[in-house]
């Protein structure tokens, strides 16, 4: 299929998506409660076992065969490389064993460093999903220090490789367009709740988002310059990561505007993100597939997952779920139960490529909850629908949930049940 920068999916793709995720999550239920199946009766009209069941049931241990493992998704959260024990438990109570690592060392890094990282870590039950690093301007921007920059993070990439961290999540930006965000009010079945919500057409001052200037010395940069600057990068780059075993995973653009401040954001498509993988073909360059910003983009988030799936360049994932007004202009951040994202069918496309890097269920939403106890203050979204632990657990549970589903459906062998 060739994908187009904004293309839409037909109306009639997404209620057949819809409803074929909803079938097939209705007959993980029957099958795993034992209910029947209207139809589906065995040779001669008889049902299995005779027990008037109209499907097998699934022939699973439970939950040894759908528990987070090596070999499955592995749900992460936000640590630093030294949490304090309270932050660790909270989150082993809550069954999350992954570390997405923000507080990194200053580049060069340094073996030894990230090593002790690691294993204090593991000392508490974690391990480590990936460091999160952010481009150096100079690097995005092909201005003077660019070289030296690069030279320190292919050290540090080499440094990662021997400290056995796996992979290293980056971010891309000349400005990343957070103007943008408002919190919207639920006023319908979720009463209050808030959503972390974006508008390029809201005013900041007087002047539309999609129209505020260029911050003060950033110059003005051509599509082209840029990804000019980028795929220099990944050349200089990618070689080393694959040597060190490490994975790279950009995160795209969000909000996936296509001006940000003046300069275009060229991390802010599937059309890009296309171009990303094709310049180095290698599986040390991949990407962060985000159900959310994909569909913020206005293209089918199952779709794209399972392209990059095909292309084993699904290096990290992060699962929540919006509902778009219009692609890449005004949206909302939703509950994963709520929005326009089939979650189940992504975590089923997830099982069948066989993923085991980290899944982070991100950006929970605004519940009275978490205002009341003040759980919200440490999230950098707080003041635009931006929850606290609360909601963090309310997705997690939720990617859990969809996680095992999945695994029912995808690895249920299935034949006589015994009476």
């Amino acid at each position: 299929m060739n994908v187009q920068d904004g293309q839409h999916q037909s109306s009639s793709r997404r209620t057949f998506l819809k409803h074929s995720s909803s079938a097939a999550a209705l007959s993980a239920a029957a099958l795993a409660s034992g209910a029947g199946v209207a139809g589906a009766a065995g040779p001669g009209g008889s049902t299995p076992g005779g027990r008037g069941h109209a499907a097998p049931l699934p022939s699973l241990r439970w939950p040894q065969e759908v528990t987070e493992s090596a070999d499955t998704p592995r749900l992460c959260q936000w640590f630093s490389r030294d949490p304090a024990e309270e932050t660790v438990r909270r989150w082993r109570q809550a069954g999350v064993n992954g570390a997405l690592i923000t507080d990194v060392p200053e580049a060069p890094w340094q073996t030894a460093e990230l090593t002790a990282d690691r294993e204090r870590l593991e000392a508490q039950g974690l391990h480590v999903t990936a460091y999160l690093i952010s481009a150096p301007d100079s690097v995005v921007r092909g201005q003077d220090g660019r070289d030296q920059a690069i030279e320190d993070i292919k050290a540090s990439l080499r440094a990662a490789g021997e400290a056995g961290i796996p992979v290293v999540e980056y971010n891309w930006y000349v400005h990343r367009l957070m103007e943008g965000y408002y919190e919207e009010l639920d006023t319908g079945d979720r009463i209050g709740a808030g959503y972390t919500a974006f508008d390029a057409d809201r005013e900041v001052d007087g002047v539309k988002v999609r129209d505020l200037p260029r911050p003060e010395g950033v110059p003005a940069f051509t599509r082209e310059e840029l990804w000019e600057n980028y795929e220099h990068f990944l050349r200089e780059v990618v070689p080393v990561a694959e040597e060190a075993g490490v994975r790279m995973a950009v995160h795209p653009n969000d909000p996936p505007a296509r001006i940000s401040r003046g300069n275009p954001q060229i991390m802010g498509s599937v059309a890009d993100w296309k171009r990303m993988v094709d310049t180095v073909d290698s599986p040390s360059n991949g990407m962060t597939v985000h159900s959310g910003v994909t569909a913020e983009t206005g293209f089918d988030s199952v779709e794209f997952l399972h392209w990059m799936g095909r292309k084993d360049r699904i290096n990290h994932i992060h699962y929540r779920n919006v509902r778009v007004d219009e692609p890449r202009v005004k949206y909302a951040e939703v509950f994963p139960d709520t929005g326009e994202v089939d979650m189940f069918g992504f975590m089923r496309e997830l099982i069948r490529h066989g993923y085991h890097r980290g899944v982070l269920a991100e950006h929970p939403r605004a519940l009275d909850f978490d205002r009341e106890n003040g759980s919200t203050e440490s999230n950098q979204y707080k003041d635009v629908g931006g929850g606290g632990h609360g909601g963090e657990l309310y997705d997690t549970g939720y990617a859990r949930a969809m996680m095992q589903a999945a695994l029912l459906m995808e690895r249920g062998r299935f034949g006589p049940h015994d009476d």
